[in-house]
């Protein structure tokens, strides 16, 4: 198509008009061009440079390791135990970094962990990173690139018992940001490493933690607050399940409660000393070790607003014996092999006798009532918590009564005499104690 010049020249127009951007739209001059009547003009305003786009955030697979969470008290002999956080590193000549930074001296009690592990195969090292390592700075050592590839070079990560507040405090920027140190251990566990924690290294496990805790009845009457208690931990087993250790040796699993629902877990476990819940990619949780762990269901659970103190009616509590296992996901128990055809009978109880006991927050006083209740003809059991007659609150107690219901059930070992509980309803409430409590005869 041949063009004259008046139409070059037009075309010419509307593309400088269009490169130097002033406003006036392309419609208004090829009006003005051809003669006809004048369009109204149009002022583009000018706009705020666009911002630029993020670029998204990565998301991160779910973590490919193990966990070996460890009630406290792990004793040298319990090959069971360090054999397995070996095994899940990496077997023989398995490289496992050892924090001690939960402890007062954090070279000597990672030391004596690092012997044990060698004992069983490894080739463990100190991690020298703590906030009570002598001549250290710790917030510089736990983004010291040297610190940062050793724990890289790991496939297995170990922190020793103390106090875990001391853990956190090394490995969390005071914004609440993860230090380099603490991404690497992260990094260890999503690439399939084994992260393992006694005490204080099993306390940090879940999201949160307790801090500066109470002894146990104090909490039930006196409630739990964030920074005083409880705070944050590392999260490793996920934000939806809490943890806790001594439990039954210290008959701490009634202090799992208050902080649950404050946080909003419904899932809990708290494993004994000298045991250890191994918790995988799939999340199957296996009980290893000599004792055993509680798990505490709140799902279902509720609180009366009506009553005075602390109270809580349709908890679900389970124990969980060595081997047994159980999926965080499915809610699926699976009894160890010497109790998997040998499943109670509630019609044929072994004992009719009432069942009570008048410390439920004694040594291991909850599995005795457990244990005695799921083989009992009687339907329910009553534990009575109460303090000191010098307390603040003196007259104020609580009532644990546990009851079975159709969920509930009972597997006896075939081998030795253990049992595994599941499915016991529990509630609690306040109770008022007459005082003196006692009196001489």
């Amino acid at each position: 198509m041949k063009l004259t010049g008046f139409t070059l020249r037009r075309l010419v127009m509307l593309w400088l008009l269009v490169v130097a951007g002033t406003g006036v739209c392309a419609a208004q001059v090829a009006a003005q061009g051809t003669g006809s009547a004048p369009v109204a003009k149009v002022t583009v305003k000018s706009s705020k440079p666009a911002k630029a786009v993020p670029p998204p955030k990565p998301v991160l697979a779910p973590p490919a390791g193990n966990l070996v969470i460890i009630g406290g008290g792990l004793r040298a002999d319990n090959a069971e135990v360090w054999q397995r956080i070996v095994t899940l590193a990496g077997g023989k000549g398995a490289r496992i970094g050892v924090f001690g930074s939960a402890s007062i001296n954090p070279e000597k009690s990672a030391q004596n962990t690092v012997n044990k592990l060698n004992q069983y195969g490894a080739q463990a090292f100190f991690i020298p990173l703590g906030v009570t390592l002598p001549n250290s700075d710790y917030r510089k050592a736990a983004e010291d690139p040297e610190v940062v590839a050793a724990i890289h070079s790991a496939t297995g990560i170990y922190f020793t018992g103390g106090d875990q507040a001391r853990i956190t405090k090394a490995l969390v920027r005071p914004d609440g940001k993860h230090t380099a140190a603490l991404d690497a251990v992260w990094d260890v566990y999503r690439d399939g490493g084994v992260v393992a924690g006694s005490s204080a290294g099993a306390a940090i496990m879940s999201t949160t933690m307790f801090y500066d805790a109470k002894p146990t009845l104090d909490m039930l009457k006196q409630g739990v607050n964030d920074g005083h208690e409880i705070a944050s931990g590392l999260g490793f087993i996920g934000d939806d399940v809490f943890v806790d250790q001594h439990l039954l040796v210290r008959g701490r699993f009634a202090r799992m409660i208050p902080v649950m629902l404050k946080k909003g877990y419904q899932i809990g476990l708290g494993i004994d000393e000298n045991s250890a819940m191994v918790v995988n990619a799939k999340r199957d949780v296996e009980i290893i070790g000599y004792s055993g762990a509680l798990l505490l269901d709140l799902s279902a659970a509720i609180t009366d607003r009506g009553i005075k103190g602390f109270n809580i009616s349709n908890a679900t509590i389970s124990y969980l014996d060595r081997g047994d296992k159980f999926n965080l996901v499915s809610r699926e128990f699976t009894p160890s092999p010497d109790k998997a055809d040998n499943k109670l009978d509630p019609n044929q109880p072994d004992t009719r006798e009432p069942v009570f006991t008048n410390d439920i927050l004694g040594n291991n006083a909850v599995l005795d009532l457990m244990v005695n209740l799921i083989d009992n003809a009687q339907q329910e059991a009553i534990g009575i918590a109460f303090g000191n007659p010098r307390d603040a609150y003196p007259d104020l107690g609580f009532e644990f009564r546990f009851s079975k219901t159709i969920n509930s059930v009972g597997y006896s070992s075939t081998e030795v005499e253990a049992y595994s509980v599941l499915k016991l309803r529990m509630d609690i409430r306040p109770i008022q104690l007459q005082q003196p409590l006692y009196r001489y005869r």
